[in-house]
Protein backbone atom coordinates (compact mmCIF):
# COMPACT_ATOMS: atom_id res chain seq x y z
CA UNK A 1 0.00 0.00 0.00
CA UNK A 2 0.79 3.54 -0.60
CA UNK A 3 -0.37 6.92 0.31
CA UNK A 4 0.09 9.39 -2.12
CA UNK A 5 -0.86 13.06 -1.45
CA UNK A 6 -2.55 14.88 -4.19
CA UNK A 7 -3.02 18.83 -2.41
CA UNK A 8 -3.21 20.25 1.32
CA UNK A 9 -6.05 22.90 1.94
CA UNK A 10 -5.26 24.88 5.37
CA UNK A 11 -8.51 27.68 6.63
CA UNK A 12 -7.70 30.13 9.19
CA UNK A 13 -10.68 31.15 11.09
CA UNK A 14 -10.23 33.85 13.53
CA UNK A 15 -13.37 35.39 15.82
CA UNK A 16 -13.40 38.60 17.69
CA UNK A 17 -17.01 38.30 19.23
CA UNK A 18 -20.55 36.92 18.69
CA UNK A 19 -22.89 39.70 19.43
CA UNK A 20 -21.66 40.63 22.61
CA UNK A 21 -18.37 42.52 23.66
CA UNK A 22 -15.46 42.16 21.73
CA UNK A 23 -12.98 39.35 23.65
CA UNK A 24 -9.58 40.35 24.79
CA UNK A 25 -7.74 37.20 23.09
CA UNK A 26 -9.60 36.62 19.12
CA UNK A 27 -9.97 32.79 18.79
CA UNK A 28 -8.00 31.24 16.01
CA UNK A 29 -9.53 27.80 15.03
CA UNK A 30 -7.44 26.28 12.16
CA UNK A 31 -8.00 23.48 10.06
CA UNK A 32 -5.91 21.71 7.57
CA UNK A 33 -6.70 18.64 4.92
CA UNK A 34 -4.63 16.52 3.21
CA UNK A 35 -6.34 14.75 0.35
CA UNK A 36 -4.18 11.09 -0.54
CA UNK A 37 -5.21 8.28 -2.79
CA UNK A 38 -6.82 5.58 -1.28
CA UNK A 39 -5.10 2.19 -2.18
CA UNK A 40 -7.93 0.02 -0.53
CA UNK A 41 -10.79 1.88 -3.14
CA UNK A 42 -13.10 -0.41 -4.92
CA UNK A 43 -11.97 -3.68 -2.47
CA UNK A 44 -12.02 -5.71 0.79
CA UNK A 45 -8.49 -5.39 2.56
CA UNK A 46 -9.24 -7.67 5.73
CA UNK A 47 -6.41 -6.31 7.17
CA UNK A 48 -5.88 -2.30 7.04
CA UNK A 49 -3.90 -1.78 10.48
CA UNK A 50 -1.08 -2.00 9.24
CA UNK A 51 -1.61 0.91 7.20
CA UNK A 52 -1.58 2.91 9.75
CA UNK A 53 1.76 3.34 10.56
CA UNK A 54 2.67 4.44 6.97
CA UNK A 55 0.54 7.74 7.85
CA UNK A 56 2.45 9.03 10.97
CA UNK A 57 4.97 11.03 8.89
CA UNK A 58 1.98 12.66 7.25
CA UNK A 59 -0.13 13.01 10.77
CA UNK A 60 3.09 14.74 11.73
CA UNK A 61 4.04 16.97 9.00
CA UNK A 62 -0.05 17.91 8.84
CA UNK A 63 0.08 19.23 12.55
CA UNK A 64 3.65 20.94 11.85
CA UNK A 65 1.99 22.58 8.87
CA UNK A 66 -1.00 23.94 10.52
CA UNK A 67 1.02 25.04 13.57
CA UNK A 68 3.34 26.88 11.53
CA UNK A 69 -0.12 28.47 9.54
CA UNK A 70 -1.35 29.54 12.74
CA UNK A 71 1.35 31.63 13.67
CA UNK A 72 1.32 30.49 17.16
CA UNK A 73 3.42 28.14 19.59
CA UNK A 74 2.15 24.54 20.47
CA UNK A 75 1.55 26.12 23.73
CA UNK A 76 -1.09 27.96 22.58
CA UNK A 77 -2.68 25.50 21.69
CA UNK A 78 -5.94 24.63 24.15
CA UNK A 79 -8.11 22.75 22.08
CA UNK A 80 -7.96 19.75 18.64
CA UNK A 81 -9.66 17.04 16.71
CA UNK A 82 -9.21 15.45 13.66
CA UNK A 83 -11.06 13.47 10.85
CA UNK A 84 -11.45 12.18 7.62
CA UNK A 85 -13.84 12.18 4.33
CA UNK A 86 -13.50 8.51 2.33
CA UNK A 87 -14.27 8.71 -1.45
CA UNK A 88 -17.16 6.83 -2.74
CA UNK A 89 -15.31 3.88 -3.61
CA UNK A 90 -14.03 3.16 0.19
CA UNK A 91 -15.54 2.28 3.35
CA UNK A 92 -15.70 4.11 6.44
CA UNK A 93 -13.18 1.71 8.13
CA UNK A 94 -10.79 3.69 5.82
CA UNK A 95 -11.10 6.65 7.24
CA UNK A 96 -10.45 4.99 10.71
CA UNK A 97 -6.93 4.52 9.61
CA UNK A 98 -6.36 8.07 10.79
CA UNK A 99 -7.13 7.99 14.59
CA UNK A 100 -3.52 7.23 15.36
CA UNK A 101 -1.77 8.60 12.87
CA UNK A 102 -3.69 11.90 13.15
CA UNK A 103 -4.06 12.03 17.08
CA UNK A 104 -0.46 11.08 17.55
CA UNK A 105 1.08 13.45 14.94
CA UNK A 106 -0.81 16.41 17.23
CA UNK A 107 -0.09 15.52 20.75
CA UNK A 108 3.63 14.77 19.47
CA UNK A 109 3.87 17.87 18.35
CA UNK A 110 2.19 19.61 21.16
CA UNK A 111 3.73 17.65 23.62
CA UNK A 112 2.67 16.61 27.07
CA UNK A 113 -1.40 16.44 25.72
CA UNK A 114 -3.57 13.88 27.78
CA UNK A 115 -6.89 14.37 26.85
CA UNK A 116 -8.04 11.96 23.77
CA UNK A 117 -8.09 13.69 20.28
CA UNK A 118 -12.18 13.51 19.18
CA UNK A 119 -12.59 12.27 15.98
CA UNK A 120 -15.03 12.53 13.07
CA UNK A 121 -15.26 10.06 9.83
CA UNK A 122 -18.07 9.80 6.91
CA UNK A 123 -17.81 8.66 3.38
CA UNK A 124 -18.72 10.99 0.76
CA UNK A 125 -18.22 12.56 -2.45
CA UNK A 126 -16.84 15.71 -4.17
CA UNK A 127 -16.80 18.92 -1.66
CA UNK A 128 -18.44 16.98 1.44
CA UNK A 129 -17.76 18.80 4.22
CA UNK A 130 -16.72 17.44 7.37
CA UNK A 131 -17.34 18.91 11.15
CA UNK A 132 -14.37 18.10 12.58
CA UNK A 133 -15.28 17.97 16.66
CA UNK A 134 -12.62 19.37 19.13
CA UNK A 135 -12.28 19.71 22.68
CA UNK A 136 -9.64 20.80 25.41
CA UNK A 137 -6.15 19.30 25.07
CA UNK A 138 -5.55 18.11 28.72
CA UNK A 139 -8.81 17.69 29.93
CA UNK A 140 -12.45 16.23 27.80
CA UNK A 141 -14.81 17.70 30.74
CA UNK A 142 -13.93 21.36 30.05
CA UNK A 143 -16.92 22.46 27.90
CA UNK A 144 -15.98 26.15 27.28
CA UNK A 145 -13.63 24.06 24.68
CA UNK A 146 -16.28 21.83 23.00
CA UNK A 147 -16.44 23.49 19.62
CA UNK A 148 -16.29 22.14 16.03
CA UNK A 149 -14.51 23.39 12.34
CA UNK A 150 -16.79 22.90 9.76
CA UNK A 151 -13.65 21.31 6.76
CA UNK A 152 -14.25 20.96 3.47
CA UNK A 153 -12.40 20.27 -0.09
CA UNK A 154 -14.17 21.73 -3.36
CA UNK A 155 -12.66 19.05 -5.31
CA UNK A 156 -12.17 15.80 -3.04
CA UNK A 157 -12.18 13.38 -2.53
CA UNK A 158 -12.40 11.54 -5.31
CA UNK A 159 -13.74 8.43 -5.30
CA UNK A 160 -10.84 6.67 -4.91
CA UNK A 161 -9.24 9.29 -2.51
CA UNK A 162 -9.29 10.27 1.62
CA UNK A 163 -9.49 14.02 2.72
CA UNK A 164 -7.86 13.89 6.03
CA UNK A 165 -7.98 16.27 8.51
CA UNK A 166 -6.74 18.19 11.71
CA UNK A 167 -8.04 21.02 13.41
CA UNK A 168 -6.30 23.35 16.63
CA UNK A 169 -8.18 26.18 18.46
CA UNK A 170 -6.04 28.57 20.76
CA UNK A 171 -8.88 29.07 22.87
CA UNK A 172 -12.65 28.45 24.65
CA UNK A 173 -15.42 29.43 22.26
CA UNK A 174 -16.02 33.40 22.36
CA UNK A 175 -17.81 34.42 25.50
CA UNK A 176 -18.50 30.41 26.48
CA UNK A 177 -20.49 30.52 30.04
CA UNK A 178 -22.13 27.15 30.09
CA UNK A 179 -20.17 26.63 33.34
CA UNK A 180 -18.73 22.97 34.53
CA UNK A 181 -14.56 22.40 34.35
CA UNK A 182 -13.27 25.66 33.73
CA UNK A 183 -9.54 25.12 31.98
CA UNK A 184 -7.32 27.02 34.84
CA UNK A 185 -8.89 24.15 37.55
CA UNK A 186 -7.63 21.19 35.19
CA UNK A 187 -6.09 18.99 37.00
CA UNK A 188 -4.61 16.77 34.28
CA UNK A 189 -4.42 13.25 35.80
CA UNK A 190 -6.58 11.33 33.56
CA UNK A 191 -7.67 13.21 30.31
CA UNK A 192 -10.99 13.79 31.20
CA UNK A 193 -10.58 16.20 34.65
Amino acid sequence: MTFKERKTLIILDRSTHEFGPPSEKPLLVAGICGIVNNPFAGRHVADLEPAMQELEPLGLRLARELLDAMAYSADDIEAYGKGAIVGADGELEHGALWHAPGGYGMRQLLGDTHAIVPSTKKVGPLGAAIDIPLAHVNAAYVRSHFHTMQLQVPDAPRPDEIVFCLAMATGPRIHARMGGLQASDIVGEDGLR
